[in-house]
């Protein structure tokens, strides 16, 4: 391996590190908002890319947690719904992640490939300290498209001209692991909740219970 490209939302970032505020803002119902929101991200993602009707991230963030307050009908203001979304830009990365990064060998190129705009990823990472832990941060708002297309991994390999051949890919969402081992990368799948994996057809080549183990797959 030459690279190893992360996923950023649920695999470095904990998306669900919402909770608490949704939870203060709409007392009770935290879990249920950030479990609903973050399904109709991914929904609305693969929805706008099979249409042909790109919009960046930011804004599917705004329209799925707009749809998630109507569907649980929960009164809301405006800015609710303003703190919410500045709230991915401050997300908690995972426990381990920071220190799972730097003892990666050194000759190993780090980066993510997300859905995310460059704006929020910025921050995010900004906000976690791994600024200088990551040579580059890409979005598919190069593309404007959304993952799995084969088009978003294809952008990685461009980016850092590194065969895809010699990236692992490491994902905590099932579909992006299929769309990456498709694709043609080595992929490990963080599988911190114990998940069946999907039958797609693909299957990662590392199943890790979170990022502690990266440094044993090296190869």
């Amino acid at each position: 391996m030459k690279a190893v490209v992360f996923d950023a939302y649920g695999t470095l970032f904990d998306v669900y590190s919402v909770t608490a505020l949704a939870d203060q803002l709409f007392r009770g119902r935290g879990n249920e908002i950030s479990q609903m929101w973050r399904q109709k991200q991914l929904e609305y993602s693969w929805l706008h890319a099979l249409m042909n009707r790109y919009v960046h991230f930011e804004t599917i963030n705004h329209h799925s947690l707009t749809h998630t307050l109507n569907q649980l009908q929960l009164a809301y203001e405006p800015e609710q719904i303003a703190s919410l979304l500045d709230a991915y830009h401050t997300l908690n990365a995972y426990p381990e992640v920071k220190n799972a990064l730097q003892s990666l060998p050194p000759h190993y190129r780090l980066a993510i490939l997300s859905n995310g705009t460059h704006r929020m990823l910025k921050a995010v990472v900004d906000h976690n300290g791994l600024t200088d832990v990551l040579e580059a941060i890409l979005s598919v708002d190069d593309l404007q498209t959304y993952k799995p297309n084969p088009l978003v991994y294809q952008h990685a390999v461009n980016l850092l001209h590194t065969p895809k051949e010699e990236i692992l890919f490491v994902s905590s969402n099932g579909w992006d692991v299929a769309g990456a081992k498709a694709f043609g990368f080595e992929v490990a799948w963080v599988n911190r909740l114990g998940k069946a994996r999907d039958e797609l057809g693909v299957y990662p080549d590392h199943i890790v219970p979170d990022l502690r183990a990266l440094p044993s797959l090296q190869s």
